[in-house]
Formats: structure tokens, sequence, C-alpha cells
């Protein structure tokens, strides 16, 4: 079956801003509706509410992408979270059926950041002074496996090349560098989970 339309939710600004110029890039002429709240908490408490209504309405050709960062919490805990509200408002996640499913939640390891170390090519590009070999040093070798916050540690990294000194601007981030980002080289095992998830859409 032809998919002809996805629903996007993400919990917040910077994701819509990264998501706007990199689902182009995955999806090509598919077409979205991108929905954004006002951080997670918000999004997991509006989530059950949001989900019984496409159950209402959903065509069998529209699929759901639910996007959120792990944070801090359990990833499994925070994934069988999502599944459970999926299942309770009687939609069918891709992990409950490959095949004919409705929703598939994805998260961000640990934040949109891990992302940027993925492909640090994109973020030289958007910010030259930023260290070429920051990613060959072991701590910054797995984008999903940051120690101490991918944001901070991002943040961190920006600030010693000279720029954001009065703190991440994460939307301006995510503008630059979204534009920038080749979604095959992102080396973030978390963005590639979401990449081959968005083929499996087109080439259905």
């Amino acid at each position: 079956m032809s998919i002809e339309r996805l629903q996007i939710l993400a919990e917040e600004p910077s994701m819509e801003v990264a998501l706007r110029s990199l689902l182009p890039k995955m999806l090509g002429d598919l077409p979205f509706d991108l929905i954004t709240f006002q951080g997670k908490p918000d999004l997991l408490k509006k989530l059950p509410e949001r989900l019984r209504g496409y159950a209402k309405w959903l065509p069998s050709t529209w699929r759901i992408l639910i996007l959120v960062d792990r944070d801090d919490d359990d990833c499994h805990e925070l994934k069988r979270r999502l599944e459970q509200l999926a299942k309770e408002a009687g939609l069918v996640t891709r992990s409950a059926d490959r095949k004919n499913w409705n929703v598939v939640n994805r998260l961000a390891i640990e934040e949109l950041e891990a992302w940027y170390f993925g492909d640090w090519e994109a973020v030289r590009e958007a910010y030259p002074k930023a260290g070429a070999t920051i990613t060959s040093k072991k701590r910054y070798r797995d984008p999903d496996r940051i120690k101490g916050g991918t944001k901070e540690a991002f943040e961190r990294v920006m600030q010693r090349a000279g720029y954001f000194i009065g703190g991440l601007r994460q939307t301006e981030a995510a503008q630059s560098i979204a534009r920038h980002m080749v979604p095959e080289r992102n080396r973030a095992k978390s963005f590639q989970v979401l990449r081959e998830t968005l083929e499996e859409l087109i080439v259905r």
C-alpha cells in the first residue's frame, strides 16, 4: 500500500526547525505535517487525547511518527510508555506489526544535539571555527553515548570555538546546521534508525 501522508509529532521548536530542513531530504515528495509541543512533558501530557483523535479518522494510507528526546529517561521505559499510549488509543505501532502499523515511536538519544555530533561536517559548514577533529576524540566518537548531556557537551565545544558565548541558542543552531546535514553520513545510530524508518515509507 502506498503511503500518502505523514503526521509528525515533535517535542519542541528546535527539533521542528531541524526536521523542516531534514525531512524533505529523506521523504522526497511525500507530504508531511509537523506538530510541535512545548517540550517533552507537554507532548506526553497531550499525546493520549491526540492519539485517540487520530484513531477516529486517520486514513489507512497515513502514518504517525512520534519523535522525542530521551534526555535522562530510561530509553526502554520511555519507548514502552509511548507504545502503550498508542495501544490504549486503538492504534497499531510498528513494533507490534511491522507491516500494518499506524504509529512509529523514535527517540533522539540523548538529545537533538547528538545528531550534530553525528554529522560534524554539517556543523563545520555552519560554524567554520568549530574544531575539525572533535569527533575523533573518544568522548565524542559515539554521538548517542556522550556523557554528561549532549546539549551541554555541544555547547562547551562551540563556546571553545567562539560561538554561543552567552549560551546555546538551540533554534538558531538547528536552523544553521540542519540545512547542511546529509542524512546518509550521520553517524548517530538514533538518526539512522529514523532514516531507515522513513525510507520504508517511501518505498512501500
